[in-house]
């Protein structure tokens, strides 16, 4: 099977068509999904949502995109992340692409967020754009290497992705690295190991192709590693089974949730 390990199926392109995405990601063979959280406020109805489904899991955080929104405190954190179907913290990072210094509060939300990590154990979900040398200079001196995570929709270069990687991170594609333009991430796709690899589709955003431009939604995720598997030469077989490894193995609290 394959696993999506990024979407928003609470955002309300997808929230009104919950049966028909789960018929879909049923058809298409996408057996796991993990909707990923981006303001406190939503957390309890993202746990409403994945909790009558047992392959389907959560996160807790605050996207570094919304400055006029409550900040999490670790303990807010720690808390939400109790729950059976958390699975990790996030997405938090450094986005600085719109708006201009100072990013003070991004980089202290995201200090947060890695604290409440390793307080929980669970890893961390790191967005990070316009922003790479901050991010990671974050990550390391908060010792973000003793949980881990994922760069997920990774757009960065090679530099980046090995130093993420040597913090104990995995590398996400998403529909991004389908698009034509997108040459040199496709070559980072091509030298990402595939143990430290996971796929994703962000939906509702960033369809791959052949469906760039239309709404995106976790069935679409085996695109992803259809690209991927011929970027690499490689049976796409090879991609989904090391992928869906990978993501037991850094969601680990996901097999927890699966039984629960």
């Amino acid at each position: 099977m394959f696993v999506d390990s990024h979407c928003h199926l609470d955002f309300p392109e997808l929230a009104g068509d919950l049966p028909n995405i789960l018929t879909s990601m049923a058809e298409n063979r996408v057996g796991r999904a993990l909707v990923v959280a981006v303001s406190k406020p939503e957390w309890g109805r993202i746990l409403d949502m994945v909790r009558p489904h047992e392959h389907l899991y959560a996160s807790v955080g605050v996207h570094p995109d919304y400055p006029d929104t409550e900040e999490p405190t670790v303990e807010d954190l720690v808390l939400a992340a109790s729950d059976p179907k958390v699975v990790a913290i996030g997405e938090t990072g450094l986005d600085y692409y719109r708006g201009s210094e100072p990013f003070d509060w991004q980089r202290e939300r995201f200090r947060v967020h890695v604290r409440a990590a390793r307080q929980t154990g669970l890893p961390l979900i790191i967005h990070t754009r316009s922003a790479a040398h901050d991010t990671l200079a974050i990550m390391a001196e908060e010792g973000a290497d003793q949980v881990g995570g994922v760069m997920h929709c990774f757009t960065e270069s090679w530099e980046v992705a090995e130093a993420a990687m040597a913090m104990n991170f995995f590398i996400s594609f998403s529909g991004i690295v389908t698009f034509r333009n997108a040459v040199e991430l496709q070559e980072v796709a091509r030298r990402v190991p595939l143990d430290r690899m996971l796929i994703e589709t962000d939906a509702p955003y960033l369809a791959p192709v052949p469906f760039r431009g239309k709404r995106n939604d976790p069935s679409k995720v085996k695109h992803v590693a259809e690209k991927i598997a011929d970027l690499r030469g490689i049976p796409v077989t090879e991609v989904e089974a090391h992928t869906t490894a990978n993501f037991f193995q850094l969601f680990h609290k996901a097999k927890v949730a699966h039984s629960a």
